[in-house]
């Protein structure tokens, strides 16, 4: 596939994206890269996600087009999914459904992670980030979750056999606190 030249291949994706859909089309450019990744046996779009978005940020100061392409590019894991179903956020927008491959689809948890994006501002966090930037709030979703990062919103903390207790949770007047199980 890209014959021992990741950055060709990379560049060779994006250019046809970006001929055929235009340069407004960033999040559609990012499914050209992973779409034919995604035949490579026990690597899930999470993982090519997050690989792909690692690389394609961190490249930015040489290929510009790349960021716009890797800020795009975000990994939907159980946490950032429960995340979204405890809060009420998917029941909301009427976007429920189990972990897995429907976190892609349109209307999926990345299109909504991506939709909160849009509404926040990333410049106020670092100057350097670029106005909206999805897979910097999907990482910030994970932070909140993750028992590496803040360990509030898991299975760990609420029994998803139960509402969320967490009083002194920042999102608690604003969250559903939907049980899971």
């Amino acid at each position: 596939m890209a014959n021992g030249d990741l950055v060709g291949w990379i560049d060779d994706r994006l250019g046809q994206a970006f001929d055929e859909l235009g340069p407004a089309r960033p999040t559609r450019a990012g499914n050209a890269l992973v779409k034919p990744l995604q035949n490579v046996y026990g690597i899930s779009d999470k993982v090519l996600a997050m690989a792909l978005s690692g690389i394609l940020i961190g490249a930015a100061d040489v290929r510009p087009n790349w960021l716009q392409v890797g800020v795009q590019l975000i990994a939907i894991d159980t946490l950032v999914h429960n995340f979204l179903a405890r809060t009420g956020i998917l029941r909301r927008l009427r976007a429920s459904h189990p972990y897995g491959p429907g976190c892609y689809q349109p209307g999926g948890c990345a299109d909504i992670v991506r939709l909160i994006a849009s509404k926040i501002d990333a410049r106020q966090f670092n100057r350097s980030f670029p106005k909206v930037f999805p897979r910097f709030v999907q990482l910030a979703i994970w932070r909140y979750c993750s028992q590496q990062g803040l360990d509030i919103c898991n299975g760990n903390r609420i029994d998803d056999s139960q509402p969320c207790q967490n009083r002194h949770c920042r999102l608690y007047r604003l969250c559903d606190r939907v049980r899971l199980k």
